[in-house]
């Protein structure tokens, strides 16, 4: 297995971070890693994504800080240029992957059907987001994609809480991208950093019967 897959297999749950100012995503991405979350997407729409993202992998050298949200491939240039450790697409776009490979950087595309994934995975992605997965029935749905996909390692988000997170990883995702559930827009406005570590810490321990499975 490859080290970006072993990566996910070890941890399993990756924090996405999206917000309008630079400093509070630097606070939400030092509380989910005091949590215990050691994989950080930092999405390339957040204010100062740019530069947030090495000064995190200072910050956070246990952690692999990388990035999602790019569209093309300027953008894909420029989040390899300043440091990503991984990169997410919402889309496939077989020139992004190939961007990914030539600089030994995992590319995880965006895909829903069955058609898009494996076009996805054939495409040379590193991992497939299947993304929004909750609109499709949530764990349903990937227990339903798994006997069609069941080599490809996937990634759903979209509609991941603490309630389901180990239901997916049971249902045969790789990992799961939580965002909204650990983040939620109020505990953010109260700067509650310390809810942030609990609920990362939850997260953890309800995965952990399936780190290095």
């Amino acid at each position: 297995m490859n080290p970006w897959l072993s990566l996910l297999q070890q941890h399993r749950i990756i924090a996405v971070i999206r917000a309008d100012n630079v400093s509070l995503a630097r606070e939400m991405a030092l509380a989910a890693a005091a949590g215990g979350i050691k994989l950080i997407e930092i999405a390339w729409n957040t204010d100062r994504a740019e530069s947030l993202i090495p000064k995190l992998q200072q910050e956070l050298p246990d952690c692999k800080i990388g990035t999602g949200t790019v569209l093309d491939l300027e953008n894909a240039e420029r989040a390899i240029a300043c440091g990503c450790s991984f990169l997410f697409t919402p889309h496939t776009n077989p020139e992004l992957i190939a961007k990914g490979l030539e600089n030994n950087i995992p590319v995880i595309a965006g895909a829903l059907t069955p058609t898009e994934i494996i076009t996805a995975w054939q495409a040379g992605a590193a991992a497939v987001k299947v993304f929004p997965v909750k609109v499709l029935g949530g764990v349903q749905y990937l227990q339903c994609l798994q006997p069609i996909v069941r080599d490809i390692p996937l990634i759903p988000t979209g509609g991941i809480s603490l309630q389901n997170a180990d239901k997916f990883l049971a249902a045969g995702a790789i990992a799961v991208g939580i965002s909204s559930h650990l983040f939620s827009p109020e505990v953010i406005a109260e700067d509650d950093w310390t809810t942030i570590i609990s609920r990362s810490q939850a997260l953890i321990q309800k995965v952990q019967p399936f780190q290095n499975q």
